[in-house]
């Protein structure tokens, strides 16, 4: 009997439906994803377009960005559309080919909705329709990534997948008087592997005195915990687990969530984690937006 095929994954899907109400008052006129920072090239780049170059740099074919029904023509105008005219012929040759890059990039990007804004787990589900029934990589809209590996934290993540073919989850170490702020996983090391874990518990941004009874890993300092990198590979029996939680009104504080299900899923079929070699840049804040733009400037881009 023939070996069944491995499965690649294809498809990302970043989320970027969020209001951006902690930046405010600068979201209130651009959205948070479109926030500058400037490369080791020295080019000021949107959040956005940073985090799909993560995807695609890593061999992902195909981007998804969820968006709210508004911003649509804001996304596609970016990286679909021409500049106009008069703004065109003022650019150096040297950007008008950068543009052309832009619409070649788009044509590999599809917008998605999310009608209305009712939490992660509900923007991630938005996708179900484009992902169909394929293992995906789940990356956020306002966060990048910097590799201590030649390759970038995106393909660290896929080399994984493409051994264990299950779920994966990044993850990072957290100290304990942090972990109220993150999603937080529980494993035992898998042998023979400084990075990979099998995983016991998912849960989200619990307090320290359920950490420690709870969310301990073998090998880990005392309150020192693993906490979700924001990057995932995500087998597609989630949207089930999500359209599910949504049919019977499942809300966590008003919201759908990831993390409910990721943790109804790993009691079904196993998740691995993954200890990224690199280091994760929340640009959602002000004071981790100011941090990025300081030290993104001098950190070499990883494909």
């Amino acid at each position: 009997m023939k070996a069944q095929e491995n499965r690649r994954v294809r498809k990302a899907v970043i989320t970027a439906a969020g209001f951006g109400t902690r930046m405010f008052p600068a979201s209130k006129m651009i959205k948070k994803e479109f926030f500058p920072i400037v490369d080791a090239e020295g080019i000021a780049k949107p959040v956005i377009q940073v985090v799909v170059e993560e995807a695609i740099n890593a061999g992902i074919e195909e981007v998804g960005i969820i968006v709210q029904s508004g911003d649509r023509s804001l996304f596609e105008d970016y990286f679909q559309g021409s500049p106009k005219p008069e703004f065109w012929r003022k650019l150096s040759p040297n950007s008008r080919d950068y543009s052309h890059y832009l619409q070649t990039l788009g044509e590999r990007i599809t917008i998605l909705t999310q009608e209305q804004q009712e939490g992660f787990g509900h923007a991630v589900f938005c996708a179900a329709p484009w992902v169909h029934d394929e293992p995906f990589m789940l990356l956020l809209g306002d966060h990048v990534y910097a590799s201590d590996l030649e390759v970038n934290c995106a393909r660290q993540l896929l080399e994984v997948y493409e051994k264990v073919q299950q779920s994966v989850i990044g993850v990072r170490i957290t100290p304990g008087d942090r972990i109220q702020h993150y999603g937080c996983v529980a494993g035992t090391p898998v042998k023979d592997s400084d990075y990979l874990f099998d995983l016991t518990e998912i849960y989200e941004k619990p307090t320290l005195n359920y950490a420690r009874t709870n969310m301990r890993v073998p090998g880990l300092e005392w309150d020192r915990f693993l906490t979700i990198f924001g990057l995932y590979i995500i087998e597609p029996k989630i949207f089930d687990l999500l359209a599910d939680n949504i049919r019977h009104d499942v809300r966590e504080k008003g919201e759908y969530q990831l993390t409910s299900c990721l943790q109804t899923l790993l009691e079904k079929e196993q998740i691995t984690g993954y200890l990224v070699p690199g280091r994760c840049f929340d640009t959602g804040l002000p004071e981790t937006y100011f941090k990025t733009l300081v030290e993104f400037r001098n950190i070499k881009t990883k494909s």
